[in-house]
């Protein structure tokens, strides 16, 4: 291995940097933006079994230190999905990660088993943390229920490695995450945005109109490198689970704080928002990091946060 490059399970990244599910368009649209050979991978847009037009607009606001969305998983479905965008697939020059989610265990089942029959995607990523819909915390609220459904995901992927994205909510999600290590999880992505409400002081009225919605950006990102610290210490180092550690990274040092705190890689979101180009920069400065640490490897310094 190269000194960037990280494995997923069976897979290997070329380096750590992912963007996130939701934030590059449906299948690596944002190649229009940049040269994805320099990032480690893409994820797809969450799909689910069937077509969604998502919440109603107002959506998306932006607050002074983040953002706040309610999209509600709007996307075209799996039937569609397969039928327009699984061919572009094997043509993306980086790893291409699935993301799948739902509001059932059937239609998480169907959307992952497509998902793995899919030429050029080697990961899929469980979606159960999702905030902005009225089920979307369900199983992932739930180690028992979590257990449940990954049981019934985790035979049909016979292709591809299985990630499951956490929610920081509900409180402690140790437990959640020793329950996703035990059903077969490859690795685990922490975190989701987190359910927030902001309020327009002079109409009263909630600034988008589901009124509570992700929250994400640079104002979560302490609770992120907290809970991917807790996860990686007292559940995933022992039993030798990457984390995709992600929430707030709109610099190459809140990456580099994820990888001491735990995390074998690191997924962009809201950044690529706000700059199309951050990523392959932001891959760029690690490896200039790695470098000025005296290190072979970028994986010498996952969890190497120094504790007094």
């Amino acid at each position: 291995m190269t000194a960037m490059q990280v494995k997923l399970g069976n897979t290997t990244l070329r380096n750590p940097v992912v963007l996130a599910a939701g934030t590059c368009g449906v299948m690596g649209e944002i190649k229009d933006a940049i040269n994805l050979s320099t990032i480690g991978a893409i994820t797809t847009k969450s799909i689910t079994k069937d077509p969604r037009v998502g919440n109603s607009p107002v959506r998306m606001t932006t607050l002074s230190n983040g953002m706040l969305n309610a999209i509600g998983l709007a996307n075209e479905g799996i039937q569609s999905f397969i039928e327009k965008q699984s061919a572009k697939a094997k043509s993306i020059d980086t790893t291409v990660i699935g993301s799948v989610a739902g509001d059932s265990i059937d239609g998480y089942v169907e959307v992952a088993n497509a998902m793995n029959e899919i030429d050029g995607i080697d990961l899929v990523e469980i979606n159960v943390s999702c905030p902005n819909t009225s089920d979307g915390l369900e199983f992932g609220g739930c180690p028992k229920r979590l257990s449940s459904l990954l049981n019934e995901i985790k035979p049909v992927l016979t292709n591809t490695g299985m990630l499951v994205k956490l929610s920081a909510t509900p409180g402690d999600i140790r437990p959640h995450a020793k329950a996703a290590i035990e059903c077969g999880a490859d690795a685990l992505t922490l975190i989701n945005t987190i359910p927030s409400l902001a309020i327009d002081v002079e109409s009263r009225n909630p600034k988008i109109s589901r009124e509570v919605g992700g929250l994400s950006g640079e104002i979560i990102h302490p609770i992120a490198v907290r809970i991917v610290y807790e996860i990686y210490r007292d559940v995933a180092k022992e039993a030798s689970i990457p984390i995709i550690g992600t929430g707030g990274i709109m610099r190459w040092e809140d990456a580099a704080e994820f990888i001491l705190a735990g995390a074998s890689a690191v997924g962009i979101g809201t950044a690529s928002f706000v700059n199309p180009a951050i990523a392959p920069i932001i891959s760029k400065k690690l490896e200039k990091w790695v470098q000025r640490q005296g290190c072979n490897s970028i994986n010498e310094l996952v969890g190497a946060l120094s504790i007094h």
